[in-house]
């Protein structure tokens, strides 16, 4: 990955000014380490994609690694927060949606080069812990409410649960490469928050198919 600072090469036609041209570059970033992986992801090559100048790229970020988290940050976002009153329902909606990201977006290509990159630049560890973090709250959110309204025992450990939680997900799509049955939303909360019901099926297919989901899908979805 290319994490000298110093601009060089020749520019294919300045990038414009303002949001839209951040955009540009931040999509580009990410088409760039689908395609081509850590190996092939430097600024002159983002820079190519989006038709921009690597002096550009570097007048708005140091590294090829810190345009790398911008990206990332940028493109997916964390989840809305649900508040159904229900533990088992406001769970079962945030992991479906994670489960929507896992097997329709480039996700999990981008995220396994993200974390290659991580491995080797201890800077770059650091902003993806944040960035981890941060989208680990809508899930702690959740806990916590449930908490407060006696839905979930007072000492239940938050993070290890979140942990239990999204672990199984990871584990499939990750190392074990098998699908993820549409089951395992519910049996995974049963087994780790031990609450159990049938409407939190049909409360959260119902959800994962509505207008606003579908729109939150094509943002999670880096253009081509």
């Amino acid at each position: 990955m290319d994490n000298d600072p110093r601009p060089g090469g020749e520019p294919r036609g300045p990038v414009s000014r303002g949001a839209g041209a951040r955009q540009r570059v931040l999509q580009a970033a990410l088409q760039v380490l689908d395609e081509h992986g850590l190996a092939g992801f430097t600024m002159e090559a983002v820079a190519r994609q989006a038709g921009a100048s690597k002096a550009t790229l570097y007048r708005h970020w140091p590294t090829a690694g810190a345009l790398m988290v911008d990206a990332m940050d940028a493109t997916f976002q964390p989840f809305p927060v649900p508040d159904t009153g229900r533990v088992e329902t406001d769970v079962a909606q945030l992991l479906t949606a994670f489960v929507t990201l896992l097997e329709h977006t480039p996700f999990p290509r981008l995220l396994a080069a993200f974390i290659d990159a991580a491995e080797r630049d201890s800077t770059l560890a650091a902003l993806h812990a944040d960035l981890t973090r941060r989208r680990r709250e809508p899930l702690l959110l959740a806990l916590n409410r449930a908490r407060e309204r006696g839905q979930l025992p007072g000492d239940l450990d938050p993070e290890l649960a979140i942990d239990l939680l999204t672990g199984p997900f990871f584990y499939r799509r990750f190392i074990a490469h098998r699908p993820i049955p549409p089951s395992l939303v519910d049996d995974v909360i049963a087994q780790v928050l031990g609450t159990t019901g049938p409407q939190a099926t049909k409360d959260h297919a119902a959800a994962a198919s509505t207008p606003e989901t579908a729109n939150r899908r094509s943002r999670h979805r880096p253009s081509r």
